[in-house]
């Protein structure tokens, strides 16, 4: 029986340990995970080599409970793996079928942020004011077309504690010249009146259109839709939730308190305090205006849509690292 290599140990340590972070950039690099599994496997059959594939998607698939876009990573390139083996093919052939399903999801995922920036940016006008929170490449893809564009915008960040995202998301979009005001995230509300639209990522969507982010995310929802702002969700399509469409509920991974509180200060507070750590929260459907995707700019009951077009294959099977 192969091994799986260090490469995919260590790669699923930095998802697990939020080294890498942002719904896009931990499914590309669990479907890269699988392309160095097949790359430098000593498996000596199909057969040795499926089961080192199906034994690194595992590993991978356990490290974020919440991003959709890990699992549904894994699901495009061990679902073309397993057609393969099914097959017959022989060795290389089953290697050559995984490593180009992985360098396919990687490009399509990279191409989908590229039309997300268009879409969405024709719904950003001249002189708006926009709020973001958290990282995301989606988001940032929409406001950076739209400053391309010529448009007049000026964007307010705010930091997204525990980790800080926010930092990253001001730090890029200033450097791509674009005007940022970074504040604190209990000051989301008081800025809303400033506001003109409200631009986010998702790390899932459900299939009633719930937005599953970062924790904030529905605060900050529900403070535009007080001021009738526009909220516009920026995800591309392999972050909707197939496992939703069978009732499953999307769990919300809960982080370690040391990353709100210092573990040495932590060790003098009183045992009777409890420090909750929630990475994710969920934002109603009514809170959300939009949702925009690489295939158009749907509203969120349209989310089942996209759900049996994309998925639906999924539902029909068990996962393909589990049989």
């Amino acid at each position: 029986m192969g091994e799986v290599i260090r490469d995919v140990l260590e790669i699923a340590k930095k998802i697990k340990n939020m080294e890498i972070r942002g719904a896009g950039k931990i499914a590309r690099s669990a479907a890269y995970a699988l392309q160095l599994q097949a790359e430098k496997s000593k498996a000596q059959t199909s057969d040795e080599l499926w089961d080192e594939l199906k034994r690194a998607a595992r590993i991978l698939y356990e490290t974020r409970p919440t991003a959709v876009s890990l699992p549904n990573a894994l699901r495009y390139v061990m679902h073309r793996g397993k057609i393969a083996y099914s097959s017959g093919v022989d060795l290389e052939q089953l290697r050559f079928v995984v490593i180009n399903a992985a360098k396919e999801f990687a490009y399509n995922s990279e191409k989908a942020v590229e039309r997300i920036g268009e879409f969405g940016a024709k719904r950003i006008e001249d002189g708006d004011v926009i709020m973001t929170h958290c990282h995301s490449k989606a988001a940032i893809s929409v406001m950076k077309t739209a400053f391309e564009q010529g448009k007049d915008i000026k964007v307010i960040v705010t930091e997204t504690r525990p980790k800080w995202q926010g930092k990253i998301t001001a730090r890029e979009l200033a450097d791509h010249g674009i005007p940022v005001i970074y504040v604190v995230d209990s000051a989301a509300r008081h800025y809303m009146k400033m506001t003109d639209k409200v631009v986010m990522g998702a790390d899932s969507i459900t299939v009633n259109g719930a937005v599953i982010n970062k924790i904030g995310t529905a605060l900050i929802a529900l403070a535009a839709k007080e001021h009738r702002v526009w909220t516009m969700i920026a995800a591309e399509t392999y972050k909707f939730h197939p496992e939703t469409m069978l009732g499953q509920l999307v769990e919300i991974e809960m982080r370690d308190p040391t990353e709100v509180i210092p573990e040495e200060e932590l060790k003098t507070w009183p045992k009777n305090i409890e420090v909750w750590n929630p990475a994710f929260d969920v934002t109603p459907p009514e809170y959300v205006d939009v949702i925009i995707t690489e295939r158009g700019i749907i509203p969120p009951y349209a989310a089942i849509d996209i759900l049996r077009e994309e998925f639906g294959w999924a539902l029909k099977y068990t996962e393909p690292w589990e049989d």
